[in-house]
């Protein structure tokens, strides 16, 4: 049975009444459909222009948390409505506030929330992530495109990561992906679409290049774990 400390308790608390109140609005209002929708997004996001900026950033930190919704939609919206610079300044604290709540839910409450929310053949896939405290293993995988950025979160609040170099990693590692979004909207926005199609090749290109060597570096990203783990084993290993 799972033994939670006062203070985990109420970190949890609030973590839940966040999100609880975050979830509610959107559910109430018919929001849900805003992620799936880009049209109607950008539609509620004009309409309600006084509270724009709260209500993106609350959207980004849910479809982190809310692991399986696509975060596409918002973040080229935030570069249609709020330009290249704020469209990633909002994403990014969207982006950071939700990575942190999903790792804190998996650091309070463990496997198996974290099994009710990711397939457990994910989990077992990246298992070897939540075994060590890589740093640069885990900026690359979220920084490149292709591997499960969300879910990786939760994963990495299984481990041994502190709080402090996740949220460094996190959204260093996003940065890439949350620009190339956003410039892509602000140039569709401009109607600039010399430079939208180029976004869009050199992210398609980025992508069919880690769907054809996808085995290959995960099997890379494998061999530094385990380069790792021995590196450390190492230097904790008392001299004779």
């Amino acid at each position: 049975m799972l033994k939670l400390d006062k203070k985990s308790v109420l970190l949890l608390l609030l973590l839940c009444a966040v999100m609880g109140g975050i979830a509610y609005g959107l559910y109430a209002s018919g929001l849900f459909d805003l992620f799936i929708n880009r049209r109607h997004f950008l539609e509620f996001i004009r309409d309600h222009e006084a509270y724009a900026v709260v209500i993106f950033i609350g959207l980004q930190t849910v479809q982190v948390v809310a692991a399986p919704v696509p975060g596409e939609v918002s973040g080229f919206v935030g570069g249609i409505v709020f330009g290249p610079l704020w469209g990633v300044v909002y994403s990014t604290i969207g982006l950071t506030a939700g990575s942190w709540v999903a790792f804190m839910l998996a650091r309070i409450l463990g496997r198996p929330l974290v099994e009710r929310l990711v397939k457990a053949e994910t989990i077992e896939r990246y298992d070897y992530v939540m075994k060590h405290k890589g740093l640069l293993l885990a900026f690359l995988m979220f920084l490149i495109p292709g591997f499960p950025k969300d879910f990786l979160c939760y994963l990495l609040g299984l481990g041994h990561m502190r709080q402090r170099d996740f949220l460094l990693v996190s959204a260093s590692g996003r940065l890439l992906g949350t620009i190339l979004l956003t410039m892509g909207g602000a140039y569709f926005r401009d109607a600039r679409y010399g430079a939208l199609f180029t976004i869009v090749g050199l992210s398609l290109v980025i992508i069919l290049i880690v769907m054809i060597y996808h085995d290959r570096i995960e099997h890379a990203f494998r061999r530094m774990a385990g380069a790792l783990r021995k590196d450390t084993q190492k230097k904790n290993k008392p001299s004779k």
